[in-house]
Parts: C-alpha cells; sequence; structure tokens
C-alpha cells in the first residue's frame, strides 16, 4: 500500500501543468500529481491506495476522495452506497458480495472487496440483522491458546469473516484434557441466536450437541477436523497425504527407524497423520514398532517428555515425525538436552508450518497448511449453509505442501 501523505490543492491548474479538464491525474483526486479540483476536495485529503486510483473513473475518483478526507473534515460515514460507486457497481452487488452469493463474478467480487478495503467501509450490523434476522456474529471453536496454531487460524479467520462484514465470537475449550465446555457454550449460542453458527477448530468425538445441532440443522462447520460419522460441512488439509509424503522422504534419505510423537489419538488430525506414517513404512517394508510411537496431547511440554522417553530407551531412533509443530519444538529441545547431534544425528519434523517454524532456533522441516485458503473456505461453507440450510454437507480437501528446513535437511 502506498505511504500516506497529504495532497495540496492548487485552484485551476494541476502541478504538472495540465489543465483541470485535460489533466487526468487531476480528476483522480490529485492523487498522482498532488493537485485536485477544489469543488472536489477539500485540504487534507490522504493519498492511500495509488494503483485502485489509476484504475478510477471520474465520478468514482469523486467518491474515493470524499471518502478519505481525514476524520472530521466533513467526509462523514462510508456507506454501502460510496462503495457501489468506488467499485462502478449496484449496491445489491455490494450486499451480495457481503454476503458471499455465487451468483457475483470473481472479476465483480474483487473490486468491490478491493473498494471496501480501500474506503474502509464497515458494513453496519445491526441494520443487517433486522433486515436479515441475523446477529452478523460467527462462532469459533479453539482449543488451547498457547499452541501457536490457533492464533493464527483465529487471525486468517476474523480477516476472512470481517471482509464479508461478520464479526467473530470465540469459545477456547481445554485442548490438554478434552473437555468441551467451549464448545458446549457455542452450540447454545446457536440456539439463543447470539450466534449465526459456529466454526470448529477443534471437536469432542460423540459430543450429543453436535449431533443434536446438525440434526436440526444448525449451521456448523469444521476447520482441519474430520467426523466421518457426522453428516457436516468441513475443510480440511490432506492429513494422511502429507505425513506420509514427509515420512517417505525421510525413508527415501536413509532414515529406517524413525518415531511418531502425537496428539490424542482421538483428533482426527493426530489419528491420519499417524495413518499416513504407518502407511509409508509400510510402503517401505518396514515394521512398525509400537514403542516408537507415541500419542497423548497437543503441548510443548508433551513433545519434550516423549523425546525425552524416546531416546532413552531406544537410542537407535534417527528421525522423528511430530503431528504438528509445537510438539516438534518440544522434541527439538529434549534431544538437545541429551546432547544429540542435529541434522547429522537426528532428524525432526512437525506438521502445520505455523510462523515459528521458520525461526532461527528451530528451522524446522514441516508439512505446510494454506491457512488462508482454510479461513476463506470455511467462511464459504458457512455462508452458504446459512443461505441454503438444507443442502448436501461438503468437505473440501486442500493439498498439503513439504517445508523443508535444516531440522531435516532431505533433498527436495
Amino acid at each position: 500500500m502506498t505511504a500516506i501523505r497529504p495532497v495540496s490543492v492548487t485552484r485551476g491548474r494541476s502541478l504538472c501543468g495540465s489543465s483541470l479538464n485535460a489533466c487526468g491525474c487531476a480528476w483522480h483526486a490529485g492523487l498522482l500529481c498532488g493537485s485536485a479540483p477544489s469543488s472536489m476536495l477539500s485540504r487534507n485529503v490522504y493519498v492511500v491506495n495509488r494503483a485502485l486510483a489509476m484504475s478510477l473513473s471520474r465520478p468514482s475518483a469523486e467518491v474515493y476522495a470524499r471518502i478519505r478526507r481525514r476524520p472530521g473534515g466533513g467526509g462523514g460515514m462510508v456507506t454501502s452506497r460510496d462503495v457501489a460507486k468506488l467499485a462502478g457497481v449496484s449496491q445489491a452487488t455490494v450486499s451480495r458480495v457481503l454476503s458471499d452469493s455465487p451468483a457475483v463474478t470473481s472479476t465483480t467480487k474483487r473490486r468491490v472487496l478491493a473498494a471496501i478495503q480501500a474506503s474502509g467501509y464497515v458494513p453496519d450490523v445491526r441494520a443487517r440483522a433486522m433486515k436479515t434476522s441475523r446477529s452478523g456474529n460467527v462462532g469459533v471453536v479453539v482449543a488451547d491458546l498457547s499452541n501457536p496454531y490457533y492464533p493464527e487460524v483465529l487471525e486468517k479467520l476474523d480477516n476472512s469473516l470481517s471482509s464479508r462484514g461478520l464479526r467473530m465470537s470465540v469459545w477456547v475449550t481445554d485442548g490438554a484434557t478434552g473437555a468441551s465446555g467451549g464448545e458446549s457454550a457455542a452450540l447454545r449460542a446457536i440456539r439463543s441466536r447470539s450466534v449465526d453458527g459456529v466454526i470448529f477448530t477443534s471437536i469432542t468425538p460423540g459430543l450429543p450437541e453436535l449431533r443434536e445441532a446438525l440434526e436440526l440443522g444448525s449451521p456448523v462447520v469444521l476447520l482441519n477436523r474430520k467426523a466421518p460419522e457426522l453428516d457436516v460441512d468441513a475443510v480440511v488439509s490432506d492429513n494422511v497425504r502429507g505425513s506420509e509424503l514427509l515420512t517417505r522422504r525421510l525413508l527415501d534419505h536413509g532414515r529406517t527407524r524413525p518415531a511418531f510423537v502425537g496428539g490424542a489419538p482421538t483428533a482426527s488430525t493426530s489419528s491420519d497423520r499417524l495413518e499416513g506414517f504407518t502407511a509409508a513404512l509400510r510402503a517401505h517394508g518396514l515394521p512398525v514398532v509400537e514403542h516408537r510411537i507415541v500419542l497423548g496431547r497437543y503441548s510443548y511440554g508433551f513433545g519434550f517428555e516423549s523425546m525425552q522417553r524416546l531416546l532413552q530407551t531406544d537410542p537407535s531412533i534417527d528421525s522423528v515425525v511430530c503431528s504438528n509443530d509445537i510438539l516438534a519444538f518440544g522434541a527439538l529441545d529434549a534431544a538437545r538436552s541429551l546432547g544429540r547431534a542435529m541434522p547429522n544425528g537426528l532428524w525432526v519434523a512437525g506438521f502445520d508450518d505455523v510462523q515459528m517454524s521458520s525461526w532461527h532456533s528451530f528451522d524446522l522441516t514441516t508439512v505446510g497448511i494454506d491457512m488462508n485458503r482454510l479461513a476463506q473456505e470455511a467462511t464459504r461453507l458457512l455462508l452458504q449453509r446459512l443461505d441454503e440450510p438444507s443442502r448436501a454437507a461438503e468437505v473440501v480437501t486442500l493439498a498439503p505442501e513439504l517445508i523443508i528446513r535444516g531440522s531435516a535437511p532431505f533433498a527436495p
């Protein structure tokens, strides 16, 4: 985005010397040469998006100039009518974009979303609620926030939901104990209509409230979680495939005595990633050694303790696949505490590619998940469910990506 700078006003002629009627930049609110017709602008207009300004028609430039005035300068609150004029579409089209209607082309949607971002438009949630009988709130259930994966997912979801004029309410469930208080509270919120739907990034298998909510047609979406026994919308990474690809690469590079450290066996991410690990072993004609597989909970502490115990009881282990990155962080530190050479002696890999994975102290080889796409698809599925309550459940599966770093530096 272009740096913000004040634009001065010169009456009658642009700073580049052209007359106002002839100079295109003048009709673009002085965003290119620093001038504009005094009837269009007051002083203290601010440049925010040069690329957008270049593409604006004369009417759109007038709208853009007005809505970007400094607060207090008379610009007033930005409305959907302003956004429509700025994007060159109807007000109804803006509404359809905000509700993620499939009737809008991708080109038009991009133009409207760019206009919303450029203008700083914030939908009036209360007015929309009166018209649609919706609250404009979406519940999101997450597990232990000490796991860096969940704050990153929340950030992506917040961006995706807010771009559709929706607000996010968060419930935290106990990832360590599996307590389902947050999940139950979120489902109660659907029944009380305080939220329009719930996105679950963590679920407790067999939760009776979840089954009841689905039977009643409540809008529910699972994000990177699976529940094959339930008829529910979900967007997931191909966890089996990702783990199998990672493990095969380790085996192909001579790491034939790998261990596996995972979360709770009831978590679909943990069970799927273990399935990929064992499938790779069998494909290489290697046995699945039970004492090299440890399942428990997704935490740094469990990764540290498990790695220490594994290496002390079986020093021949030459690599470890962890079913998420925070387990791998613990495993790396445990190996260091025991004096194991890395990466020459021991390779460690994780899953999720959270931002900390690229830190120099970890430099973690991992399996990447497109979190932006996860959030966008979850938002789309929820909005479609709200618009079409009786539609068949949809499961979107995203391809994983190997991210090779120093902790397991195998060749691409």
